[in-house]
């Protein structure tokens, strides 16, 4: 799930407005059928090979899938979605694409449609996720899963050196016990911190350290802000505490290399997505059931977890926007869940969004992290990430079309940090006049 934030692409916010789509008729691709495009991630391949036999058959709707990696699948859904080519009626989209693609008007507004559908349960759903992908009070994506991030932590070794983490951790806790947890075991660092260039790489974790530092990418007159003494202070702190307690190949080292050292118990601390944890603790995971976990770490925040979801949108132009809705209610219902979890286990089942998934005896028995994940959930803000207003939504990112290119050149600059080839002075400098060229464009409007 986290590989959704492991890579990023631009997606040009072309203005235009789609042309509005209606109910269920059409003809193309058939009367009774929608063409669905989405990520090629495990949980869509599920769905993909669980929908014949139960969806089709309980409704008569045939679904066309077109299934693509992350970096195709979102150019190709930019530019479809631009143009309201109609082609395909259902795309997976992240709560990082909705707010442009919503100001764009190349989605439909699923309000209605999920408020007069009874079974499908709208306030069941994490409020935090339905307003990540939601825009001036519509609602215009459904969450299909979603993440968080958290503290993940060897109990047996922090037990072994009498160390504690506390369940509310602040940076300075953890920075002190990355620095006692070193060496615990022959080899083993103190923590994993992405490091790896990448707005989705080092700055999911790294810009939520930002917001609860007190910084931010843009202030609400859409002044850069980036080598603001709080933004400069995070990345201080960030890149000395990976440097000295980190990883070995920091600088080239993301979700998935973090995931492998705690796997494999070369760090006694990760923080990270809280999706990680289905793999930590799966059957043959040699580090399962020794692990703790606690919220993401704040300074000067109550709270900074971060919040993504791989969710549903409906093409504006689509002509077969009620047969969407069908496909939709049910992919992201507690019933496909319940079918999930008898076809494939529990630890399959696409989490992150509804009450009623935490609240169930055996979703707790499969997933031992789930209270920390769900106040992970519960408690992440993406309207008021950190301590000022901003002109954007988003935790982890600037949900604005420019931020995958921003944070991906100011995430090199990082990186060379964390590699001993820059200082965070001059990283910030650059990473201020990349900022600031967003900025003009931005106050121009």
């Amino acid at each position: 799930m986290a590989g959704a934030l492991a890579t990023g692409v631009g997606l040009a916010a072309c203005s235009g407005a789609g042309a509005g789509g209606g109910g269920g008729g059409g003809t193309a691709g058939g009367e009774k059928s929608i063409n669905v495009i989405m990520v090629n991630n495990p949980q869509m391949e599920d769905l993909r090979a669980l929908t014949a036999d139960s969806f089709t058959k309980d409704t008569g709707i045939k679904v066309n899938f077109t299934v693509m990696p992350e970096n195709d699948v979102r150019d190709k859904i930019g530019q479809e979605f631009a143009q309201q080519a109609g082609q395909y009626d259902v795309a997976t989209i992240s709560n990082y694409e909705v707010s442009f693609f919503s100001k764009n008007t190349w989605l439909a507004d699923l309000g209605e449609k999920a408020k007069a559908d009874a079974a499908f349960d709208l306030e069941d759903v994490f409020p935090a996720m339905r307003d990540s992908v939601s825009s001036d009070g519509k609602l215009y994506a459904m969450p299909f899963y979603g993440e968080s991030s958290f503290l993940m932590y060897r109990k047996d070794v922090m037990a072994a050196k009498n160390l504690t983490v506390p369940a509310n951790p602040t940076w300075a806790q953890v920075a002190d016990l990355a620095a006692k947890a070193d060496n615990a075991q022959p080899g083993m660092r103190g923590i994993c911190l992405r490091g790896q260039p990448g707005w989705g790489q080092v700055f999911a974790p790294l810009t939520t350290v930002v917001n609860t530092f007190g910084g931010t990418w843009f202030d609400k007159d859409w002044n850069a802000k980036v080598n603001a003494p709080e933004f400069k202070e995070a990345v201080t702190f960030y890149t000395n505490l990976v440097k000295a307690h980190g990883e070995p190949g920091a600088a080239q080292a993301g979700f998935t290399e973090c995931l492998n050292y705690m796997t494999q118990g070369k760090v006694a601390m990760w923080y990270d997505a809280t999706s990680a944890a289905n793999s930590l603790e799966a059957d043959k995971s040699p580090v399962k059931g020794k692990l703790g976990y606690a919220q993401a770490p704040v300074n000067k925040t109550k709270a900074s977890g971060w919040l993504y979801t791989w969710a549903w949108g409906v093409q504006n132009a689509s002509k077969k926007q009620d047969l969407a809705w069908q496909f939709i209610s049910w992919a992201s219902s507690k019933k496909y869940e319940e079918l999930v979890a008898g076809k494939l286990g529990w630890a399959k089942v696409p989490s992150g969004k509804r009450a009623s998934t935490y609240a169930n005896p055996a979703f707790q028995k499969a997933a031992p992290f789930y209270q920390a994940e769900e106040e992970a959930l519960k408690n992440a803000d993406p309207k008021n990430p950190g301590l000022q207003e901003r002109p954007y939504t988003g935790i982890q990112f600037a949900g604005i079309s420019e931020f995958s290119d921003l944070g991906t050149k100011v995430s090199q600059y990082v990186s060379a940090v964390i590699a001993g080839k820059m200082t965070v002075d001059e990283a910030l400098t650059k990473g201020q006049a990349d900022a600031e060229k967003v900025s003009a464009k931005r106050k121009q409007g």
